[in-house]
């Protein structure tokens, strides 16, 4: 039985069907078809993780390894990875032109949309501080997602210390939401983050920690709420 090709081969074909003269946004085009949406789905996430490492000044060798925190990388791929971050710091595409093809490709508003959000909160997080420059930079990407203020909002509160995590603000709902209401979008929220479906709408599977980090925020936020009723 021939051995399935790993995403990050995909990833280096992909690149390599780029014609001369392209940048990497013009990727994105070639990559609409449903079963290689895994692989738009992580060239966009570090390629706008570069474009954000661009956008606050620096490279740390935490923003670089960050993507392991985000994607399980196997020994030996790491060239294939490093190529897309390298390819997308040298672009003179704009993170926008970017960000609006992969909007125009899972559609705006797209839960897997939201889920290449969390990576970009997770990449920025990695050096242990937030920057303004990141918080505009993942503001403008969220708009360009269609993504609503709320939602923007509700992952900035799961993910920065200094964002104040309310935990009606993770769930996305207000202050004054009766408990049963509460509990009902709870377990929505936990349902559409479930690692099968996020998986079955385009998370690579390589991936999977983005989604089991965003069922823990929901859990840990449901049973403050809960406890706070009690």
């Amino acid at each position: 039985m021939d051995k399935p090709v790993s995403l990050w081969s995909r990833i280096a074909h992909a690149l390599a069907a780029l014609g001369r003269g392209e940048g990497l946004s013009s990727v994105f085009d070639h990559l609409r078809a449903p079963p290689e949406r895994t692989v738009a789905f992580t060239i966009a996430v570090i390629a706008l993780g570069a474009k954000m490492a661009k956008a606050d000044g620096q490279v740390t060798r935490d923003e670089v390894t960050a993507f392991r925190r985000v994607f399980q990388i196997p020994a030996g791929e790491e060239d294939n990875a490093a190529r897309v971050f390298n390819m997308a710091r040298t672009d003179v595409a704009g993170f926008d032109a970017y960000a609006r093809k992969i909007a125009g490709m899972f559609g705006a508003g797209s839960p897997v949309l939201k889920d290449l959000l969390e990576g970009l909160f997770t990449i920025a997080m990695a050096d242990g501080e937030y920057h303004e420059a990141e918080d505009a930079f993942l503001h403008e990407v969220a708009s360009i997602f269609g993504l609503e203020e709320c939602c923007f909002r509700a992952l900035r509160a799961s993910y920065v210390p200094d964002a104040d995590p309310d935990p009606f603000t993770v769930l996305e709902i207000a202050p004054d939401t009766p408990i049963d209401a509460v509990r009902k979008a709870w377990r929505a929220a936990v349902r559409e983050a479930h690692p099968d479906r996020a998986i079955a709408r385009g998370l690579p599977p390589e991936a999977v920690r983005l989604a089991e980090d965003r069922v823990h925020a929901l859990n840990k936020a449901w049973e403050e709420i809960k406890g706070r009723a009690a």
